[in-house]
């Protein structure tokens, strides 16, 4: 162990680029890999050697992780959700704390085309059939159409507007919101008029305490039998039992699942659900974005390391 080095807590697996830059900079802790006993040992004997977390935005910085590490001044999240860091605590303990802004958008508005279409299409189960050699015993029956379909967005900062625009060329689009933009899209002020007026709602919205279950049972029922959900947010927005509820039911026609509750623990009633595409939390998961979040994290850490300011900060 170098004590001229500040030590960093990794709290998850990480690129190998990011992961190389974390070494040449810190005495790198991997936290996930310790059992309970080492990491309760760890905070005893060595807290206050560690400066830096470095974390996903599905996991954040626990608040009791945040109090035992009386030296920490930054925890540099590889994402754009912070919902699982206390912004007001790291602020009153004077740590900073940084996101990869702008580094996901295009993929994540990608994928949740992707979604989509996989979803009416039925792309997913078209592929089984193949590979099962199914396709011997007859055609599969017709799947639904994506183009002319109303869509909606549920938040339009930049990830939503990017799928905004891409579903554009799909059909009419609407979206709600805290407030009105200047766009070329019908605005709904409540989240339940707008999955009345569309057939595709999709999740881009951030996870805090305001937007937890925000999609409810009302909700899906608004967006009807023969309506479908697509979220590519965090899967705290969505009531999951809630949308169990209504696949099973036939009260919705499907949904289309890249992050969920309780990851990367997902319910067998959705694993099980041929309504349902589902996809391991990948939104950003593609070579170049993850090459450019990596920049990012190192970046804000240099910053942090030299006393600058801190490029993508929140606090």
């Amino acid at each position: 162990m170098n004590p001229t080095r500040a030590t960093a807590l990794q709290l998850c697996p990480f690129t190998p680029q990011l992961e190389a830059g974390l070494r040449d900079r810190f005495e790198v802790i991997r936290w996930f890999e310790l059992g309970a006993q080492e990491q309760e040992s760890l905070l005893r004997d060595r807290p206050p050697s560690v400066r830096a977390v470095v974390s996903g935005g599905h996991i954040g910085c626990p608040n009791a992780l945040m109090n035992a590490l009386p030296s920490l001044g930054v925890i540099a999240i590889n994402g754009v959700g912070f919902d699982k860091v206390d912004l007001d605590l790291a602020r009153s303990r004077g740590i900073r704390v940084s996101t990869t802004p702008g580094a996901l958008t295009e993929d994540v508005a990608d994928l949740a085309i992707g979604l989509i279409i996989g979803l009416l299409r039925g792309i997913p189960a078209a592929d089984a059939y193949v590979r099962a050699g199914d396709w011997l015993k007859g055609d599969r029956p017709p799947a639904r159409k994506v183009s002319g379909r109303r869509f909606g967005v549920v938040g339009l900062g930049a990830i939503g507007l990017a799928i905004a625009d891409r579903l554009a060329a799909f059909g009419p689009v609407a979206y709600t919101g805290p407030r009105e933009k200047l766009v070329p899209y019908a605005y709904h002020p409540d989240l339940t008029g707008l999955a009345q007026a569309c057939e595709v709602l999709v999740i881009a919205c951030p996870a805090n305490a305001s937007t937890r279950h925000l999609v409810d049972a009302a909700v899906l029922d608004a967006l009807g039998p023969d309506g479908v959900l697509v979220n590519v947010a965090r899967g705290s927005i969505v009531d999951e039992a809630a949308l169990i509820a209504a696949l099973e039911a036939g009260r919705l026609a499907g949904a289309a699942l890249d992050v969920f509750e309780d990851e990367p623990r997902v319910p067998e009633a959705l694993r099980a659900s041929p309504k349902v595409v589902l996809t391991p939390h990948i939104a950003s998961a593609t070579v170049e974005t993850r090459q450019r979040m990596a920049e990012i994290v190192l970046a804000n850490l240099d910053a942090y390391l030299t006393g600058a300011p801190l490029p993508t900060a929140l606090v």
